[in-house]
């Protein structure tokens, strides 16, 4: 079930995405050091889209596996893509101006990271944290 879908087109949009993330993860009942964990990688990723892609959107899903229940946030842009997706999963590789710590600190915060991309395309990062 989709909980809301969030555009990222200028840099506050980023702030919108972050507070939309706690909304879920609180109506979750996620505890605030998960709450924590979810609003930073969403911010990271979101951060990624503006510097990288320059617009796109975060889209944020409940999804249940039997049992258990969780939050997938899907970041979705057409921007230039990445060309070597293990390259930008190790630490420190950055080609902006950051420290390189968004995608792999992003997976170490969630139970789940995906990432698809086609140069010249886009990119399509999937995380999700299960209560």
């Amino acid at each position: 079930m989709i909980v809301c879908e969030v555009c990222i087109n200028e840099e506050r949009d980023i702030v919108t995405a972050r507070q939309k993330a706690r909304e879920a993860a609180k109506d979750m009942n996620f505890g605030l050091v998960d709450q924590t964990r979810i609003i930073t990688a969403v911010s990271e990723l979101s951060r990624n889209i503006y510097e990288h892609a320059g617009k796109g959107r975060v889209v944020i899903e409940v999804i249940s596996n039997g049992s258990q229940k969780g939050l997938m946030f899907s970041f979705i842009d057409e921007g230039p893509g990445i060309e070597d997706i293990d390259l930008v999963m190790r630490e420190g590789y950055t080609t902006g101006k950051g420290m390189g710590l968004g995608l792999p600190g992003s997976k170490r915060l969630m139970d789940y990271l995906s990432i698809t991309s086609q140069v010249l395309k886009g990119t399509k990062v999937v995380i999700k944290k299960w209560v």
